[in-house]
């Protein structure tokens, strides 16, 4: 009796993706560099001049790396509880950062204790920032205000409190040391100018509002907060430009590509997005493990670091294109030649004994069901939602065997609504892919002709042959339409391929007709 031979899988030509410039520049990353800190990473800031090292917020402490270390080349542990927003001068010799105990502290990056402490909030303090002319701290807090401290005299300078809720973003004008900007959950980015006690623009973002960002000719401000990311016109009063919503949960954190012709977004969905500041098209996607809650870029986008929540710091570096050659450039030595001729010139003897070990044919679950006869369970197994959708190549394999052997009208009746429904989705999301549309056909056919009695008891399988039936005619309307198309082409490139003309032997140019005859119709000329 013959064994049973499992079924085979073709394998199908991949849709492969369409590679641009950005796509190759994005991926040109090494593998990403993987930190445990000790809590959540909620802040995450590059210092601006170089080594351009990484001020790291996570739980009570601020850890400071190097652009290529694994390990902290500095940490301030100095907070009585969770520490938020720890940012650099523009100097880089600063650093400054909120904390939950409402106290803001300043701290000399070579040192270890702290210069400053600016005492007024009566709630953590989320937002810091130093202003353009690097004397002044502008801070927002849980208790709705945010204020302008003076640094060489530890003093309050001004204090603003229009929002009605939580301040949690923030960012100053690094072109005038009197202009910031704030955002709350209340929905509202504030534009505040420190000479003068009121804000002077208030734009709804619609959403609790979690970052924001200016451009660096900030003309133009972004706003984070739920799934949208929102762009604004400050030169023109603060007028909505663009709302994008491509992610799938609250977008956390934002920031600009070096040259700012990119802009990162990062949500709890695990996911980065890049965006074209021209068109505001999503151009690469980034994947992370867990939801990501801070993003920044180092200058010339040679390094990317994100911080999420189960406290793992990500850090992929750009890769270094003399190293890539050098690498390419050593070669792997070879086995020696004596390895691939061994047992080769082996001859067998009559007397040998031939010990061969039996191999255990594995096979799937379907197949299983098959050795059985059991068509419509290997059908269900086919169709389970992982296999349907990550290798539709399967269960498209399966319905053809079934075709050929003749069982596969047996496989599809005989189902209750559930599993109907579940046979037309599989088939309005492959059916018009030309990989799998003749098996697909066949069995759409099969289905009409087996419950086409049963149309009008179930609303939902109604439903589903309505999409069935608009997605096939829309199908025909273009391949119509690409008929159409492609009889224009062929008339377009007979027009312009160059004419060549094939000479026939014994035939006169001048009239097409033999040498020596005359054409039968033409009377004969009679000389006289």
């Amino acid at each position: 009796m013959a064994s049973f031979k499992p079924m085979k899988i073709p394998v199908y030509p991949k849709l492969g993706e369409k590679v641009t410039q950005d796509t190759l520049y994005w991926k040109n990353y090494k593998a990403p560099v993987q930190i445990k800190e000790f809590g959540s990473v909620t802040h995450i800031d590059v210092s601006p001049v170089a080594p351009h090292n990484f001020a790291v917020t996570a739980f009570t402490r601020i850890h400071i790396y190097g652009p290529f270390s694994q390990e902290p080349v500095k940490s301030f542990t100095r907070f009585k509880d969770t520490v938020y927003c720890g940012r650099f001068r523009s100097d880089g010799q600063l650093l400054v950062a909120g904390c939950e105990d409402s106290v803001v502290q300043l701290f000399d990056v070579s040192g270890k204790v702290a210069l400053r402490k600016f005492k007024g909030h009566t709630k953590a303090v989320h937002v810091t920032d130093f202003t353009s002319d690097r004397y002044q701290i502008v801070t927002g807090s849980d208790d709705y205000t945010c204020r302008v401290w003076d640094i060489p005299n530890a003093t309050e300078l001004t204090t603003y409190q229009e929002h009605t809720d939580y301040i949690r973003c923030g960012v100053t004008s690094k072109l005038n040391r009197d202009l910031f900007i704030t955002g709350s959950y209340d929905h509202s980015i504030k534009l505040f100018d420190a000479r003068v006690d009121k804000s002077v623009m208030t734009m709804d973002h619609g959403q609790p509002v979690e970052s924001v960002l200016l451009y660096p000719s900030e003309g133009l401000l972004v706003s984070a907060g739920g799934r949208y990311v929102k762009v604004w016109d400050l030169l023109k009063g603060g007028q909505p430009l663009v709302s994008l919503r491509h992610h799938h949960k609250t977008v956390t954190c934002l920031c600009l590509s070096s040259s700012g012709q990119r802009m990162l977004s990062a949500s709890l969905d695990r996911h980065v997005k890049v965006y074209n500041t021209t068109n505001y098209k999503v151009v690469h996607n980034f994947d992370y493990a867990t939801s990501i809650l801070s993003l920044a870029l180092a200058p010339d986008d040679e390094t990317i670091a994100v911080g999420m929540t189960n406290g793992i710091l990500s850090i992929k570096h750009r890769k270094n294109p003399e190293e890539s050659t050098k690498m390419s450039g050593q070669h792997r030595r070879r086995p020696a030649y004596r390895v691939f001729v061994k047992g080769k010139n082996y001859i067998p003897q009559q007397d040998d004994y031939l010990v061969s070990k039996p191999v255990k044919q594995h096979l799937a679950q379907y197949d299983k069901h098959l050795k059985k006869f059991s068509v419509s369970k290997a059908l269900d197994t086919a169709m389970q939602s992982g296999m349907r959708q990550k290798k539709p190549e399967i269960p498209v394999a399966l319905i053809k065997d079934l075709d050929r052997r003749g069982t596969l009208k047996n496989a599809l009746a005989g189902r209750n609504e559930q599993e109907v429904t579940r046979l037309v989705n599989f088939l309005i999301g492959n059916l018009v892919d030309p990989r799998f549309t003749p098996v697909l056909v066949i069995a759409a056919e099969m289905i009409i002709d087996i419950y086409g009695s049963v149309i009008g008891q179930s609303s939902i399988v109604d439903r589903q042959l309505l999409r069935l039936q608009d997605l096939l005619e829309r199908e025909v309307d273009y391949q119509q339409d690409l008929v159409e198309v492609l009889g224009m082409l062929d008339t377009v490139f007979a027009c312009h391929l160059p004419r060549k003309e094939v000479p026939c032997l014994g035939v006169d140019r001048s009239n097409g007709l033999a040498k020596g005859k005359t054409c039968a119709s033409q009377p004969q000329l009679q000389a006289t």
